[in-house]
């Protein structure tokens, strides 16, 4: 995170110069949403087959004046650290929102729009009325939104996970496990979760142009998925090569750079 601190993109020489400058990113970072520095930016999730466009993922951008376009394995570690990623996810979700329900209005095409939650906001508990709050506030129905939480965040208490889900299901978005495979989900307990959609974590998706493993590895995905007769999303598709690995695989949606790269 420190390569964000300075200009130079060279580690601070002491403890205390790292603590000055950490600091001082953070308060540039509570300062952002304001500033009008923060942007959501979406990508198209689309048919591997044929390319349809099937929704988006929204992703957050930050542009410093000082630092320029920080990266978001930079920022938002961060931003989960201080909970400063409470109230920008907050931000986040009522723009795809409103954005979303913008293009319903001006006549195009239904598509769902999916926003990450982090494992701190998962676990916030106003979570259930921020969701709530921001459906009605922009006018969109539920059913085009989905809410994307990662596979290591819903088995750190697995119990509480269902619960939580449920409580989101309930106000009718879809749900989907992000990063799947990174994590130790068993079968039981994803059979209890409300889910919708398994996203195959990029790194799975890399390895199909360089060995059979990575075939194999989402072969199995894809059987376990067909188990839980869940839809799959694979994610990082950026050449045609992968691509076409993955359509030998069987029916799936794709999102990569392939196909689009995030954009305002």
């Amino acid at each position: 995170r420190t390569g964000a601190l300075n200009e130079s993109g060279s580690k601070p020489g002491s403890m205390s110069r790292w603590a000055s400058e950490r600091a001082a990113f953070e308060a540039s970072l509570r300062e952002a949403e304001q500033r009008g520095e923060l942007t959501v930016c979406y990508q198209p999730r689309v048919d591997a087959a044929d390319s349809a466009l099937l929704g988006m993922e929204c992703l957050v951008r930050w542009n410093h004046p000082k630092f320029g376009c920080v990266p978001p394995d930079q920022f938002i570690p961060l931003a989960e650290e201080t909970g400063l990623i409470v109230s920008i996810g907050e931000w986040v979700l009522r723009e795809a929102c409103t954005q979303t329900q913008n293009w319903r209005a001006q006549g195009y095409p239904n598509a769902r729009v999916s926003v990450n939650l982090s494992a701190v906001q998962f676990q916030d508990a106003d979570l259930f009325g921020t969701v709530q709050r921001a459906l009605g506030d922009s006018g969109l129905p539920a059913e085009w939104l989905e809410l994307e939480v990662t596979e290591s965040t819903l088995m750190g208490d697995p119990g509480a996970t269902a619960l939580t889900l449920e409580n989101l299901k309930s106000l009718g978005v879809h749900l989907s496990i992000d990063d799947f495979g990174t994590g130790y989900s068993s079968l039981s307990y994803l059979k209890r979760f409300p889910v919708d959609t398994l996203k195959i974590d990029r790194t799975f998706i890399s390895e199909l142009k360089q060995e059979e493993h990575g075939e194999k590895l989402v072969d199995a995905i894809l059987a376990m998925s067909d188990g839980l007769k869940l839809p799959v999303t694979a994610e990082g598709i950026e050449n045609e090569v992968v691509l076409e690995a993955l359509k030998r695989m069987g029916k799936m949606k794709g999102q990569g750079y392939h196909y689009g790269r995030p954009e305002p």
